[in-house]
This record gives C-alpha cells, sequence and structure tokens, in this order.
C-alpha cells in the first residue's frame, strides 16, 4: 500500500496522546479495528465521510455503533495530524477539545 498521507498523533505537552488514549479505551476490538481500518484508507488518500467543524478541525465519521468520530487536522499536503476521538453522544465537547488541541499543535509549529 502506498500512503499519500502520514498520520500523527497529536501529543500534549505532558506528553499524553488524546487521540491514542480515546482508541484504546473503546471496549469493543471489532470496532477497534473497523477504525483503524478507516484510517488506513485515509493515509491512501480516500477521506470518506468527513466534514469541517471549524478552526482547521475536520471530523471524520465513522458509521459503526455509537456514531465514532475522529477530529484531524491537515498540515501541508500530506500530513493528518490526529487529533482525539468520541462518538455522537459527546461530539459536542469532542469538537471543543480537537479545536484547542489543534490551536496549540499549530502554536508550536512556529
Amino acid at each position: 500500500m502506498l500512503s499519500k498521507f502520514e498520520l500523527l498523533r497529536y501529543r500534549r505537552d505532558d506528553g499524553r496522546e488524546p487521540f491514542t488514549e480515546w482508541l484504546n479505551a473503546v471496549r469493543d476490538k471489532v470496532i477497534q479495528a473497523r477504525i483503524r481500518e478507516r484510517l488506513r484508507r485515509v493515509q491512501t488518500g480516500n477521506f470518506g465521510d468527513c466534514e469541517p467543524v471549524g478552526e482547521g478541525v475536520i471530523e471524520l465519521r465513522i458509521h459503526v455503533g455509537a456514531g465514532y468520530r475522529v477530529y484531524f487536522g491537515r498540515y501541508g499536503s500530506a500530513l493528518v495530524l490526529l487529533l482525539s476521538g468520541g462518538d455522537k453522544r459527546t461530539q459536542f465537547d469532542d469538537i471543543r477539545h480537537a479545536k484547542k488541541h489543534w490551536l496549540n499543535w499549530k502554536r508550536r509549529q512556529m
């Protein structure tokens, strides 16, 4: 598989990775595998069902289980930064946190 996009995980100032922590907390291993498979498709340029939610953050919708979402930002032409994840129930707060992570990451790039 030829990757068009490099997927990186956002790391907070304290070293924690919100996306990694969220994905590891998904109890259903089948759903975890479906999320990972969807991210492999993103690497090849197939973003599928996703929409911008503001301030440079994009929501990738995964139509399985509780309506899982992955939040990411794109930097340059080939970098996707995985910010966090959630589901339909926690969507509002998840978007707010993802925007905060994205702004923090961009500020650190300067």
